[in-house]
């Protein structure tokens, strides 16, 4: 990776970055880069809500068995 890069993206030597792969490409990210790109994907969600409903829906599909 250029030297350049590196500097404006704030890596050290012993950085962690982490790679990944996605329908357009590969994708470098430091880890605090993916943390916050996770949080802001996943804002507005009601992730326990909606792990209730499905256990509601699955104990009532069992119930009716």
């Amino acid at each position: 990776m250029p030297a350049e890069v590196r500097q404006r993206a704030g890596l050290v030597e012993g950085s962690t970055l982490v790679l990944f792969e996605t329908p357009s490409g590969i994708v470098l990210m430091t880890q605090r880069q993916l943390r916050d790109r996770v949080r802001e994907e996943l804002s507005g969600l009601d992730l326990v809500g909606e792990l209730l409903a499905e256990r509601r829906l699955t104990a009532a599909s069992e119930d009716a068995a």
